[in-house]
């Protein structure tokens, strides 16, 4: 196919220094962004109904959180580990933070009597099924096929709830996809900024969650636009995924908390490790879902995360516990 997608890396704003201006870029990495009175980044002047709601998403004793994410059906269906969500998610809620999940979800699985804090899904519209442009045309006299730059239907979401519903539903934080690159960014973003205006008159957060996409290039320059495009429109708390170069660069310069986002199904002491690298590189916790439900032993993986996020567990005595609490028959 001729594909008429540019590398993102010729686009970017984040690419470099441009000819007139020579100076580098100092992300200050070394040195912590200030919140005077308040335990987390970016958060210290809000009022004081956004803040608890925040202090509920985070342990207000380190400033961290383990989110699970089974919010997956939205867009997927039953996937693997989410089948019967009464029997695989229930036995975790108990060692999680917070609750990352559709409104449908909660209404029908999640007891009523959670003390969870509750991250619900508030944009959608577009399934796994929905078929990328593509179309036959000539180029020099020959017959080839092309697909539009950035196309992608999964992008084309839209809100998929009002504040009133997220009031009813007692939600602490709004997830809405925002996909940096997509022929449907525009539309993401002002998902985002429509989230966060009805919100913030509530005292409810907003996190902008950085959409996989074929425009997500998965590198610190990619993230490094999405992440501070996101905080700048003013999401509270951004969502990403962890590079294994400068990361810290990301989290460095963007002025609100990020989360990691788990991925694919990893090895165990892999997932671990990524969790402990994204915590020391200045993450404020990880949003995992496939990394726990589709563990072998879900609830041990589960209590070994909240070891190395919370606990200051290496990733390697992360690994121990789960194989310990495995071996003693904890699924």
């Amino acid at each position: 196919m001729c594909s008429l997608n540019s590398n993102l890396t010729t686009t970017m704003a984040d690419i470099s220094t441009s000819a007139a201006d020579k100076k580098e870029k100092e992300y200050f990495a070394n040195i912590p962004q200030e919140a005077p009175g308040f335990f987390l980044k970016g958060s210290h002047q809000y009022d004081w109904g956004l803040k608890n709601r925040l202090s509920q998403v985070f342990n207000p004793k380190d400033g961290r959180t383990v989110m699970l994410a089974f919010d997956h059906g939205y867009f997927q269906g039953p996937t693997t580990g989410l089948e019967r969500v009464d029997q695989t998610i229930l036995p975790l809620e108990p060692y999680a933070d917070c609750l990352m999940l559709t409104r449908g979800i909660q209404r029908s699985v999640i007891p009523a009597s959670t003390r969870k804090a509750i991250a619900l899904r508030a944009s959608g519209g577009t399934s796994m099924v929905s078929p990328f442009e593509e179309w036959e045309g000539e180029l020099d006299g020959k017959k080839v096929k092309f697909g539009r730059p950035g196309f992608e239907p999964l992008s084309n979401e839209s809100t998929a709830l009002n504040i009133e519903e997220a009031i009813r539903l007692n939600a602490s934080i709004l997830a809405v996809q925002v996909f940096i690159g997509s022929a449907y960014e525009r539309q993401s973003l002002k998902n985002l900024t429509d989230l966060v205006d009805a919100a913030s008159r509530y005292g409810i957060a907003v996190m902008g969650v950085t959409a996989v996409g074929r425009a997500m290039a998965r590198t610190a320059q990619y993230f490094r636009l999405a992440t501070r495009i996101m905080a700048e429109l003013g999401a509270n708390v951004v969502k990403c995924y962890y590079t294994e170069e400068d990361f810290e660069t990301v989290t460095s310069c963007c002025p609100v908390p990020i989360v990691i986002a788990g991925g694919k199904k990893l090895p165990e002491l892999e997932a671990l490790s990524m969790c402990y690298n994204a915590i020391q590189q200045g993450a404020n916790g990880v949003d995992m879902g496939r990394n726990i439900f589709q563990s072998d032993a879900p609830i041990s993986m589960m209590q070994a995360v909240r070891g190395v996020v919370h606990e200051g567990l290496t990733p390697e005595q992360g690994y121990q516990m789960y194989n310990d609490l495995k071996a003693k028959g904890t699924k």
